[in-house]
């Protein structure tokens, strides 16, 4: 198996983000926000702030890396830069409610999302809302937006799934909350 001496991955800080590093646990503080993670199931990887002409940047980095350890510190590096995209920009998720049978009713209740008459139904179907979130209904659009993309990404995933139908012809019965865009809020 061969060895790569040294792998390692830099993430630009822009102006007005903080972010520390305490062992494996990176923060980064900026103008919408604070996001926290933990990096420390990630063995064998260093994380260390460095500073060159260009200013701050993160250093993800591997010595004696296989395969795994060089993508994992691609993936760390990826994680960071989300983090700092959050805390800057955000996330926004569209989510489009399709219907041709039954009018369906979307509301948000604390930290549900609650769709009823879905199908006809008596019952009304429940998604949950991740803590951080925000989740607005414009007409047939739902729109779900946050500082975390995983939990962003998390709470639309919950409202999609809550409309999954089981046991009909998905080219008749297309019903649904779907989502159709993923965008960096600004």
């Amino acid at each position: 198996m061969s060895k790569i001496v040294h792998v390692a991955e830099e993430v630009r800080i822009p102006e007005g983000v903080e972010v520390s590093i305490d062992g494996m646990k990176v923060k980064v503080k900026g103008p919408k926000g604070e996001l926290e993670r933990d990096f420390s199931h990630a063995r064998g990887i260093l994380l260390r702030l460095d500073e060159d002409e260009e200013g701050k940047k993160v250093v993800v980095e591997a010595y004696f890396a296989n395969r795994r350890l060089k993508a994992l510190v691609g993936t760390v590096a990826s994680h960071i830069e989300n983090m700092i995209t959050g805390v800057t920009k955000g996330f926004r998720y569209k989510l489009k409610i399709v219907y041709s049978h039954f009018p369906v009713t979307v509301k948000v209740e604390g930290d549900k999302v609650v769709i009823e008459n879905f199908l006809g139904e008596k019952a009304p179907r429940v998604a949950k809302i991740m803590p951080g979130v925000k989740v607005k209904v414009q007409k047939d659009d739902v729109i779900v937006e946050g500082i975390d993309i995983e939990a962003v990404g998390q709470t639309a995933a919950n409202i999609e799934q809550a409309t999954k139908v089981k046991g009909f012809d998905r080219r008749v019965f297309v019903d649904g909350i779907y989502i159709y865009a993923r965008e960096v809020a600004e």
